[in-house]
């Protein structure tokens, strides 16, 4: 009886000594990688990897800092489980303007740790509210937080894009301005890009400029620019320009002529929008019409079947 009463007051104490030794277990984990990213030299990860993007990285990524061994362990993994997938990934890192520094398979690396980090959150939650179905539910929560942030990815690679070919006739119309008024192609751009130097359209021509500035020629600029967002829209004006820059025709007529296609191609898109917006918004319009007639017809279909069944 004694021992009975001696264990079931020693229950509550269980989950703070379960906490405690996590904490003391995390703690140990996190040292441990400290010091063997402090001692990493060898010759494979200097060989991988550039000095300067894994400082960047450790600067800008909380994981990265403390988990880059088990982030480079996943980016090999990655690079061979997931290869049909990674070129997408590459494509909407630069699109949604995340630091170039980042490789594809790192970076769903540290998307794969963060989900796995918040799984146990998932399971403890699922599993106090609906049980073992929320306990399944809690683990499957961490592939699904990949998958979520993927998409979001995504997501912000598309918003990108599209605010980019919002902006981008203005700039070309202020290139077109700059050079016809007697400046040169490098002070307009440079005069184009501090106008527009908040928005995106202004920090890749930003790019294009420094490029430019460290000896880059201007076709070579923009071929990275064309790479880089990897979109049919941008990469159709950016080509025409570069065909123009080989066959010698004046920037400024360019630049006028491939703004006036990029307005030409927004007001197509708006139309196209438009006609859709009818056929999108037929399923709405019948559900209100029905609800309208149920409400305005109801009160009478009730007083019927009330008097039919007085009677």
């Amino acid at each position: 009886m004694l021992f009975a009463q001696t264990i079931s007051g020693s229950l509550p104490v269980l989950p703070a000594i379960a906490s405690l030794m996590l904490a003391v277990g995390l703690f140990v984990l996190v040292r441990t990688m400290q010091r063997m990213i402090a001692a990493d030299t060898d010759d494979d990860d200097t060989w991988r990897h550039d000095q300067l993007r894994m400082t960047e990285l450790r600067r800008r990524s909380l994981i990265y800092r403390f988990l880059q061994p088990l982030v480079v362990a996943l980016g090999r993994f990655n690079r061979r489980a997931f290869q049909d997938s990674l070129p997408g990934i590459a494509r909407d890192i630069h699109a949604a303007g995340l630091p170039r520094f980042w490789t594809p398979q790192e970076y769903l690396g540290t998307i794969q740790i963060l989900a796995t980090l918040l799984t146990p959150a998932y399971v403890y939650a699922g599993f106090d509210l609906a049980g073992a179905p929320g306990f399944l539910g809690g683990l499957a929560a961490g592939p699904g937080t990949v998958w979520l942030l993927r998409r979001r990815l995504r997501q912000k690679a598309t918003l990108r894009l599209f605010r980019i070919k919002q902006r981008l006739p203005f700039l070309l119309d202020l290139l077109t301005l700059l050079m016809e008024a007697g400046a040169t192609f490098l002070q307009s751009l440079e005069e184009a890009v501090s106008e527009f130097r908040d928005h995106p359209v202004g920090i890749e021509f930003g790019r294009i400029l420094s490029e430019i500035n460290m000896g880059k020629s201007r076709i070579g600029a923009l071929e990275a620019m064309r790479d880089r967002l990897n979109d049919p829209e941008v990469t159709s004006i950016i080509g025409s320009i570069i065909q123009g820059e080989i066959l010698g025709t004046p920037l400024a007529r360019l630049f006028r002529t491939q703004a006036d296609v990029l307005r030409t191609k927004r007001t197509q898109r708006a139309e196209t929008i438009a006609g859709e917006a009818g056929v999108k918004m037929l399923l709405p319009s019948v559900l209100v019409m029905a609800a309208t007639v149920l409400i305005i017809l109801g009160p009478f279909v009730l007083s019927f079947l009330y008097v039919d069944l007085m009677e």
